[in-house]
């Protein structure tokens, strides 16, 4: 062999030994796993108006839901809705608030004085549900619990979170020319009836997903309004109502138990309030149903 010939001998050579050689086919990759978390059920909101004697009928609607087992994540009152809301988030059951509805004593949170911007101090409904909650604060309570009163200068609405849960209840509750105002770090508030009779709004806030409304602000057209306090309750529940309808808009369902021939005064009256919130609730828990299956995504 030539000299001039070796080079491409060698290369040949070479070409044809690499391909002699076997090569283990490459491994699959690696799938590839993507962690999803698992889906969060909906957050559901219980927002508890204000209506005074009529508020027993909440207790009736939360017995049902009990008895579903539609427990709220979330309790937001408004006045009597306050109270309730309350002694609920505190741990209580519906039968439980029931019994101490039953055996409540009125005259045990009227505390009379001379008239100075209002002829009851409030102080016994703070005492009462400070007791009942056992002395917890709002921030402590077993379900999350706000309370809406309104500022007495600005008129807004002011969303209690955290603090005294019977001072900020009687603040909810104070209507007035009733109650004297109550001072909270230096501002004065009064009933959260007037600038959100039914807190839809501050249970969204709170981070309800779906919103069950409670709208005790019923017409009292079977119930004649005697009396200057009862003059005063149905002003304001007048007033609450042309700012609701807005705010109810906001609500998935909305439940108006049946008590308009309930007086704004009439405490005797906690029995039939009770059963017309349990009627107006079992018939609104289709509705109820629906809303939580569609904000599951079902």
């Amino acid at each position: 062999m030539r000299l001039h010939y070796l080079p491409i001998a060698l290369l040949v050579l070479a070409s044809g030994l690499t391909g002699c050689v076997s090569r283990e086919p490459a491994p699959p990759p690696a799938p590839i796993i993507i962690a999803t978390a698992p889906a969060r059920p909906p957050k559901v909101g219980l927002a508890l108006g204000g209506g005074a004697a009529r508020g027993f009928a909440h207790i009736g609607v939360i017995k049902v839901l009990e008895a579903q087992g539609i427990v709220p994540d979330v309790v937001v009152g408004t006045s009597a809705g306050a109270v309730v809301g309350a002694l609920y988030a505190s741990g209580n059951s519906g039968f439980e608030i029931q019994k101490l509805a039953h055996r409540l004593d009125e005259s045990k949170i009227s505390d009379w004085s001379m008239p100075d911007r209002g002829v009851l101090k409030g102080e016994a409904l703070q005492k009462f549900v400070n007791d009942a909650v056992a002395q917890r604060p709002l921030e402590k309570m077993k379900t999350s619990f706000a309370v809406v009163a309104t500022d007495l200068n600005s008129g807004e609405r002011i969303l209690f979170r955290t603090g005294n849960t019977g001072m900020a209840v009687r603040a909810s509750a104070t209507v007035p020319g009733i109650f004297r105002p109550v001072l909270i770090n230096g501002h004065e508030y009064v009933d959260g009836g007037l600038s959100s009779l039914v807190p839809v709004r501050s249970a969204r806030e709170m981070g309800a997903d779906v919103v069950i409304a409670v709208d005790i602000s019923a017409h009292t057209d079977n119930h004649p309004v005697r009396g200057t306090l009862d003059i005063l309750l149905q002003t304001f529940t007048i007033m609450g109502q042309n700012l609701a309808r807005h705010e109810l808009k906001e609500a998935d369902v909305v439940i108006r138990p049946d008590v308009g021939a309930v007086g704004s005064t009439d405490f005797l009256a906690r029995h039939d309030s009770i059963l017309e919130g349990e009627k107006a609730a079992q018939a609104a828990l289709p509705q109820i149903r629906e809303a939580l299956k569609k904000a599951a995504g079902g």
